[in-house]
C-alpha cells in the first residue's frame, strides 16, 4: 500500500461495528455493521473478519431487487422474506448487493492462507432483522440493505478499504 492516503477510501472499525466512507477529510457516509463473531482473523478458516488495507474487487447486484439472494455471487431468483428465513434458520443469507473484498498486503491479507479474496469476504446485505454493531457474521462484513444499497452507489471497484480493530 502507498505510504499517502488514498483521497476515498472505506474505513471499517471491528471494535465499533462501524464503517466510515471518507472523500479527502469529508465523511459522506456512515452505518453500523456486523463483523465477525469470531473477532479479526485472516488465516483461511478462522471466520474472522481481515485487517489491513483492502480494495474492492468487484461490486455485484447492480439492478437487483432488495433482498435478492445470493450463492457463489449469483442471484438464486429467490427474494428474503422472514418465512423464508424461518425455512433455513442456519443459512447465512447475502442479499442486494456485495463489495468483494481483495487485500492488498502481501502476506498479511493476500494470497497465501490469508488472502481475503479467496477467503470470500465481503460487504454484503443482510435480512434487515438482523442486528447491526454487534460482532455476529462468519467473516464478512454485513450491512443493512437500504445502507448497503446508498454506499453500492458511492463506491466502484479499486476503491481502498481500511478494516481495523
Amino acid at each position: 500500500m502507498a505510504k499517502t492516503m488514498p483521497t476515498t477510501w472505506l474505513d471499517i472499525s471491528i471494535s465499533a461495528q462501524h464503517c466510515q466512507l471518507w472523500h479527502h477529510d469529508k465523511l459522506v457516509f456512515s452505518a453500523a455493521v456486523s463483523t465477525a463473531l469470531n473477532g479479526p482473523g485472516e488465516k483461511e478458516g478462522s471466520g474472522g473478519t481481515p485487517r489491513g488495507w483492502h480494495q474492492i474487487r468487484a461490486c455485484i447486484g447492480q439492478g437487483q431487487p432488495v433482498n435478492t439472494v445470493f450463492v457463489g455471487r449469483r442471484p438464486t431468483g429467490e427474494r428474503y422474506t422472514p418465512d423464508l428465513g424461518k425455512t433455513f434458520p442456519d443459512r447465512d443469507w447475502i442479499l442486494t448487493r456485495i463489495l468483494w473484498l481483495s487485500g492488498l498486503e502481501l502476506g498479511k491479507n493476500r494470497l497465501g492462507n490469508v488472502d481475503t479474496m479467496r477467503r470470500y469476504i465481503y460487504i454484503h446485505g443482510c435480512p434487515d432483522a438482523l442486528p447491526m454493531g454487534q460482532a455476529l457474521s462468519h467473516g464478512c462484513i454485513r450491512m443493512h440493505n437500504r445502507d448497503l444499497l446508498t454506499l453500492f452507489e458511492q463506491v466502484k471497484p479499486g476503491l481502498k478499504v481500511w478494516i481495523h480493530e
